[in-house]
């Protein structure tokens, strides 16, 4: 007959005997592992798989692919603008430091040809990107820019000078209060607001 004592008892060496076989002598043992998956995280290591992959045999089993022989990293893909001989090949890796915009200033133009197509483009881009700050019409009267002061307004005399160096810098490494949006429009989509930005500079 099961009394309530003999239930406490084997309840008790129960629990004794899986404590101990939990732990050994060696300090940086750590025992069993009950939750395998919070030690071995497959989604978050690409490089490493715990259980054979039998669908991707051919990659020694990882989840990452190899990449194709010759390729070069590069976070931008599209590194030219237009086609054929006119092509432009400037839409490459920026890489001028945050604090030189001097050197932006004097060295980069456009390189995009300015055409009807590219300013409407840029403009849908300047509306995404821009305007809740510096205004539809580029007068720093954006929603945003009203709560954060000081938005220039582009077409007053001290932001009309700015050229293509000055704006493309700015829009990718961000002055003053400005953010930068280097990570998040692409070289190409920075200069089509360039232009436009220089036609909100007319007023």
């Amino acid at each position: 007959m099961i009394t309530k004592h003999t239930s406490v008892t084997a309840l008790a060496i129960v629990g004794l005997l899986f404590a101990g076989t939990s732990c050994k002598r060696g300090h940086d043992n750590p025992g069993l592992e009950f939750a395998p998956n919070m030690y071995d995280a497959v989604g978050y290591e690409p490089y490493r798989q715990v259980r054979s992959n039998t669908i991707n045999v051919k990659e020694n089993g990882l989840n990452m692919r190899l990449p194709a022989k010759g390729t070069v990293s590069r976070p931008n893909y599209h590194t030219k603008f237009g086609s054929g001989d006119s092509a432009s090949t400037d839409l490459m890796i920026y890489n001028i430091p945050a604090d030189s915009i001097s050197i932006a200033e004097r060295t980069l133009t456009n390189p995009i040809p300015q055409s009807d197509k590219t300013l409407d483009e840029g403009k849908v881009l300047y509306t995404r990107y821009c305007s809740h700050c510096h205004g539809e019409g580029g007068k720093g009267d954006g929603l945003v820019g009203k709560e954060y002061k000081g938005v220039p307004n582009y077409s007053t005399d001290a932001y009309k000078t700015m050229n293509d160096g000055h704006i493309f810098h700015v829009i990718t490494h961000g002055k003053g209060r400005m953010w930068p949006h280097g990570s998040q429009i692409t070289p190409e989509d920075r200069w089509k607001i360039v232009q436009y930005v220089h036609k909100l500079q007319q007023g």
